[in-house]
């Protein structure tokens, strides 16, 4: 099955553990967003983020609860992110963190794509209930 619609963003940087050395730019944020399309509802995270002195060239990770409805169905999920930018050339894999789901979305799995086009961020959600 598939999910498409589009969501907010809000990304507010965190107290980090570590400095980056050697020209390395290290982050922490946290992550909120809101829902709208076929998956309906928002989500609350942390990222990490690695910004090389080579321009175009980066990395995060993160893990985001997100709280809402899917396909007509109640209740919440892990989503895991893992970006990686290399030269300015993207990859990005978000997926569903197995065993995470609860209530009527329990045994949910599955992978969800993001573009962002003229500022407006969109997602597909690939997913099997």
């Amino acid at each position: 099955m598939q999910a498409i619609g589009t969501f907010n963003v809000k990304l507010t940087p965190l107290v980090i553990f570590h400095q980056g050395t050697d020209a390395m730019q290290l982050g922490r944020l946290a992550i909120e967003k809101e829902f709208s399309g076929d998956l309906s509802g928002s989500s609350r995270g942390e990222m990490l983020s690695a910004i090389t002195p080579t321009p175009g060239s980066a990395g995060y990770v993160a893990i985001e609860q997100v709280q809402g409805s899917l396909a007509g169905r109640q209740g919440s999920f892990l989503l895991q992110h893992n970006g990686v930018m290399t030269r300015g050339e993207k990859s990005l894999t978000l997926t569903v963190v197995p065993d995470s789901a609860s209530g009527e979305l329990a045994g949910l799995s599955g992978t969800m794509a993001i573009d962002i086009v003229d500022g407006l961020h969109h997602y597909r959600f690939d997913y099997q209930l």
